[in-house]
């Protein structure tokens, strides 16, 4: 293991100088055939869906409280096995590829990053390299991708720090940088931004839509989803209510049946995507 403390003199490089890490990144696409799962027998959590995510795609999925998203991002990082259906990673069924086979090319960040790990932040983002580490010890690029990953998150002053010491902001962009430097082909991430300031908020959306991998992002806000992706599932009750880019699937009917609020929608002067401004009339 290499030392924090061995910092390269180019790790403070930030921007393009991390992407050169994700060359051997292939984008994969992703199919999901009537998908559904369910705990019971008796109750489904989620109803069949069928999409398909095309490679490099940034999809977005979003829905109130208890409408299936974690759910269904469960069945894509191989949590909760699908009770119907299939998924297929570029045409190979998820669940026919090995543990490590899926580490190699799927990489997650989830919502809950509490407990005690008793790492340092370097190592935390260190794991990231493991599924696709083929020798013991670690190289000089290997800590240059960890210190690169750690920049771009604004983290990299956190290096030598206990993990266990900072904050829920601090964590979270920790364990995206951890995902980052697992350089994966496609990026699942479970509410990323819940635990972020509004600066990080847009810095991180604004980093993940550069990388070069497949990205499948659980939002709540419907703004911060209209601004970055190329299309949005919108999920109620454990159902896929639709799937569109954001223009066409942000509709104030749509908006007031999923999330049973008013909606005033416009376009935003700058990117040119929806805005909205929200109110309840009861």
């Amino acid at each position: 293991m290499i030392n924090s403390s061995s910092n390269p003199d180019n790790t403070t490089q930030e921007g393009d100088s991390f992407y050169a890490f994700f060359s051997g990144c292939q984008p994969a696409g992703i199919e999901l055939k009537e998908v559904a799962w369910s705990p019971y027998r008796d109750k489904t959590l989620l109803k069949p869906i069928s999409v398909t995510v095309q490679p490099g795609e940034f999809l977005t999925i979003v829905g109130p409280n208890g409408s299936g998203k974690t759910s269904l991002l469960r069945c894509l990082y191989r949590t909760n096995k699908p009770t119907n259906g299939a998924i297929l990673l570029d045409g190979k069924n998820l669940w026919s590829l090995s543990p490590r086979q899926c580490a190699q090319r799927i990489a997650t960040v989830l919502q809950d990053t509490s407990g005690e790990f008793g790492l340092s932040v370097f190592e935390m983002v260190e794991i990231g390299l493991t599924p696709k580490s083929l020798v013991w010890g670690r190289s000089q690029e290997d800590s240059q991708i960890v210190y690169s990953a750690l920049t771009l998150l604004d983290v990299a002053h956190l290096a030598d720090r206990s993990f266990d010491s900072l904050s829920g902001g601090e964590r979270q962009r920790v364990m995206i940088a951890r995902a980052l430097a697992q350089r994966p082909d496609v990026l699942i991430l479970d509410e990323p931004t819940n635990h972020l300031d509004i600066r990080h908020q847009l810095d991180v959306l604004a980093l993940l839509a550069k990388l070069p991998c497949t990205l499948i992002v659980s939002l709540h806000d419907l703004a911060l989803a209209s601004a970055y992706a190329d299309r949005v599932l919108v999920m109620n009750e454990g159902e896929m209510q639709a799937c569109a880019p954001p223009n066409e699937v942000f509709t104030k009917q749509r908006i007031k049946h999923v999330f049973d609020v008013e909606t005033i929608i416009d376009e935003h002067p700058i990117t040119q995507r929806p805005r909205f401004s929200f109110y309840i009339n009861d």
